[in-house]
């Protein structure tokens, strides 16, 4: 990509499970086709086999030595507001920590700072998003048990996410978070007013001017994001939908079971069949239930972290980009002559080396990244697939079941056709 100037940017990024169930293998006799061939097998006995074979493959050789969990909300409420509290535990084997265990409460608050102070320190590292500060319309209200939850499993998800990082696991700023009984008084060392200001206005200034060229390997980069981005956010939207859409199938249900027992103390012949209708509604809506929580707890919460990243990915970029375009504005200074050139030498070199090192930090980063995602996709996908197996073999059971018991007995049958003659 040469001769066209790419507009930089400043802007900030949004901020913001695994069940393993044994599925019951259905046995069936290897009967044959009409070709001769095996029946295929089931596909819960299909999932199992999967699951074998990932199990099979070779552990991550790397050992964990940062365990850390966050549990236990407490609601506190001042004059002024409200708040969660949530307790963090950690257990680790570092040498660098002076203890085995901590246990800090920490606030919402104390997680946006972590996280700032991370992305000020490593500008180019992807930091794992949090959950949104304020819940979107439509969604749960805030401080119910249903929001507390969901806050509380993406915050570990978050430390958890940063503990297993190679750079920022070591940052002094988690080990305080992790470790400091009073964090308030370290926030209150963070850069001033005046000095984040100094970064704004030079971002302004960058995103103005805009890069002379972009290195191709991260314009692919960009456009990787801009699509993952679009996919992510619009399976995203149509799951949620879907989820929509199954409990109020699943309101209907519930209204529709009671109906067929009600019909059945109207009609003496039918009473049987119309309450087993009535059984089976009622049992394939628990499953329907089940599953609409699965989805809930499992997939939803993948995809919306994504959704997160893919916006933490487009502001670590814009930062990339506004490195390099400072280091252009300094370097075209310096071919003009006009300027002090010994101290602009200086101050090029460091941009130069400053871009390289964000160049560098950022591909590394971006591999790890990829894994990790394509790994926590996959695992939601994998978990959705076997509970919707799970699901429909459980309703085709139940309604298996009903055809099974309206079958009459031949012998039944001859004695009634006797009994009418």
């Amino acid at each position: 990509m040469s001769g066209q100037t790419v507009p930089a940017d400043f802007s900030g990024h949004m901020l913001d499970l695994d069940e393993d169930e044994d599925l019951e293998v259905f046995t069936k006799q290897n009967t044959s086709l009409a070709d001769g061939g095996p029946m295929p097998n089931s596909p819960s006995s299909m999932v199992n086999q999967y699951r074998l074979e990932e199990d099979e493959e070779p552990q991550d050789a790397n050992i964990k030595d940062l365990f850390i969990t966050v549990d236990n909300p407490e609601s506190h409420v001042t004059a002024i507001e409200t708040f969660i509290m949530y307790r963090v535990v950690t257990k680790t084997t570092r040498s660098e920590f002076d203890s085995s265990e901590y246990e800090v409460r920490r606030r919402y608050q104390d997680f946006l700072w972590l996280r700032s102070r991370l992305e000020e320190s490593h500008p180019t590292l992807i930091v794992h998003p949090l959950p949104e500060k304020f819940v979107m319309k439509g969604m749960v209200e805030r401080f119910n048990d249903d929001f507390i939850e969901t806050r509380k499993k993406a915050l570990h998800r978050f430390v958890n996410k940063i503990s297993e990082h190679p750079i920022l696991s070591f940052s002094q700023h988690f080990k305080l978070f992790l470790t400091a009984q009073d964090l308030a008084s370290h926030r209150k060392q963070g850069p001033g007013f005046l000095s984040r200001m100094g970064e704004t206005v030079r971002a302004v200034a960058n995103s103005v001017r805009g890069l002379r060229s972009r290195p191709e390997e991260f314009g692919v980069m960009w456009e990787y994001v801009e699509d993952f981005s679009n996919k992510i956010s619009s399976v995203d939207k149509v799951t949620q939908r879907i989820i929509r859409e199954q409990k109020e199938h699943l309101d209907e249900l519930k209204q529709y079971g009671p109906t067929y027992t009600q019909w059945a103390g109207l009609e003496e012949e039918l009473e049987e069949p119309l309450k087993g209708v009535a059984g089976c509604v009622e049992r394939c809506s628990k499953e329907t239930e089940e599953q609409i929580h699965h989805l809930s707890e499992v997939l939803v919460p993948a995809l919306h972290e994504y959704v997160l990243c893919a916006e933490t990915l487009k502001a670590v970029m814009r930062r990339r980009d506004n490195i390099q375009a400072e280091f252009e504005a300094k370097n075209e200074a310096l071919a003009s002559k006009k300027v002090d050139q010994e101290a602009l030498q200086e101050e090029v070199d460091g941009l130069a080396d400053r871009v390289e090192q964000a160049n560098n930090v950022l591909k590394g980063d971006w591999s790890r990244w990829q894994d990790s995602m394509r790994t926590d996709l996959k695992s939601a996908f994998i978990s959705t697939a076997e509970k919707n197996v799970e699901y429909y073999e459980q309703c085709l059971a139940v309604w298996e079941s009903f055809l099974l018991s309206q079958k009459e007995e031949p012998g039944e049958q001859r004695e009634e056709e006797d009994a009418a003659s």
